[in-house]
């Protein structure tokens, strides 16, 4: 009995997934819990293994193909088993995809008449041949592919009044990908009366500026000047330029930041951190004094760990804390890894959980829950020299805090027997970018105002005894 395997759902949020490779050809054999293919989704990259062994019968989905969740990616059949010789019509899908009878398949209307989002293609089959793209496309016009549009596409398409029976997708089988309907919608700003007409750009080259055109995605040229060099996006620079776009248009960005004096922490830092690198291998930083600071500001008010979901008019007030950690990859890209649980640790199993996730993340060995899950978010662009920092909100959370440079500076201090005086102190800032439409700016100082005190005021000797 042959078994076909889906796009497995890799976190509570991934909707989608991208084949990177596939380690096993059409009649070669596999084994349980072998690794069967690759798989990239806009949170992490990961290795999936087969659920059964037998041999591989018909590989349903290409290399660097993105399908959503729930679409078969390939068939196994029994050991020794053969796959169907090429040009042999396709297995039918799993019985949860009806299979209608191929028909004609109606070329649908780009959405924006100034920006065209295809091309006219190559010669059209002969009358009455069918190849698997037909079936595919069949599939679609009959509802499958409208049935695997993510929330992510749905959303998009609603909040700009898009007809999705009039987009052309770019997807297998047609189907409509969070990137065509972004695409769409640029294209149409850039479609305003007030654009630069298209006649004007072959006048670069004219104009002696020695500049050239570049096609984009979205059919426009792009200019390109004499020694430019023009490269492709790799995939993590793609699903960070998508994902900050969409949580820009989604969550309303405030920022807000406090000044805190760091000087008691450093001297605790100061006594310890020799000890601390004999026994733990790494350095006591200033992070993991924020992010235990920051968990008692998340009890205190939580609706900062919360989730804000406008169309459901729901809130998802979090009972526990899920801290979401931004991790550089040596300047190769960005992902938030997550600690699950991360209130019901002291200070040390914070620093631990933090030094972990950085190591695996810089590795590239996270695994799906190493990013999934996050209600509330720090980043730390501190260690590169920033003053001020104001991020961009991890949707569907509702708060993310930045943590930026500490230095020596001259401060106003309040002696024991109450005079004031200009004291040299570790003085730094910490930024809090927030969705207004989940709390207001009172709520923000508040919160901020509570890790300040926190670090200014608790007893960190007892955090690492």
């Amino acid at each position: 009995m042959a078994t076909t395997v889906t796009m497995p759902q890799l976190g509570e949020t991934v909707t989608e997934g991208t084949i990177l490779s596939w380690a096993k050809k059409p009649g070669e054999p596999i084994a349980a819990d072998e690794v069967l293919f690759e798989v990239s989704t806009d949170k992490v990259d990961t290795e999936v293994p087969s659920p059964v062994s037998g041999t591989v019968l018909e590989i349903l989905v290409d290399e660097g193909v993105t399908v959503p969740v729930g679409t078969p990616l390939i068939v196994i059949g029994e050991a020794g088993e053969e796959p169907a010789p090429a040009g042999a019509a396709p297995p039918a899908p799993p019985e949860s995809v009806p299979v209608p009878e191929p028909g004609p398949v109606p070329q649908p209307a780009p959405v924006f008449e100034p920006v065209p989002v295809s091309s006219p293609g190559a010669e059209e089959p002969a009358a009455g041949a069918k190849t698997r793209a037909d079936f595919d496309a069949t599939l679609s016009e009959n509802g499958a592919a409208a049935k695997f549009l993510s929330p992510v596409v749905r959303k998009l398409a609603k909040e700009h009044n898009l007809d999705l029976n009039k987009i052309a997708g770019s997807g297998r089988a047609g189907r409509i990908t969070r990137s065509d309907v972004l695409e769409l919608i640029d294209a149409a700003g850039r479609a305003a009366p007030t654009a630069r007409p298209a006649a004007a750009a072959p006048a670069l080259a004219s104009a002696g500026t020695a500049a050239s055109a570049a096609s984009v995605g979205s059919g426009l040229p792009i200019p390109v000047m004499e020694g430019d060099d023009v490269r492709d996006l790799d995939r993590i620079r793609t699903r960070i330029g998508t994902n900050m776009i969409l949580a820009k248009r989604t969550a309303a960005h405030v920022w807000t930041s406090v000044e805190v004096d760091y000087e008691p922490v450093e001297r605790v830092r100061q006594r310890h951190r020799t000890a601390f690198k004999e026994r733990e291998g790494f350095s006591l930083t200033y992070m993991p004094f924020v992010a235990r600071a920051t968990m008692d500001a998340l009890k205190a008010f939580p609706v900062v760990n919360s989730s804000y979901y406008l169309e459901e008019k729901k809130a998802v007030f979090h009972t526990k804390v899920n801290l979401g950690v931004a991790v550089d990859l040596d300047q190769g890209g960005l992902v938030v890894a997550t600690i699950h649980d991360a209130d019901g640790l002291r200070m040390i199993g914070l620093a631990r959980q933090i030094r972990d996730l950085a190591t695996k993340a810089r590795a590239g060995n996270l695994e799906p829950d190493d990013v999934a899950g996050s209600t509330f978010t720090i980043t730390n662009p501190g260690p590169f020299g920033s003053f001020m920092s104001a991020p961009i909100i991890n949707v569907p959370n509702t708060g993310i805090l930045s943590t930026d440079t500490v230095a020596k500076r001259p401060t106003v201090i309040t002696s024991e027997d109450g005079q004031d005086m200009i004291a040299i102190r570790h003085i730094g800032y910490l930024g809090l970018t927030w969705d207004h439409r989940a709390f207001d700016g009172s709520t923000a100082v508040l919160f901020l105002r509570k890790i300040k005190e926190s670090l200014e005021t608790w007893d960190w000797e007892q955090e690492l005894n």
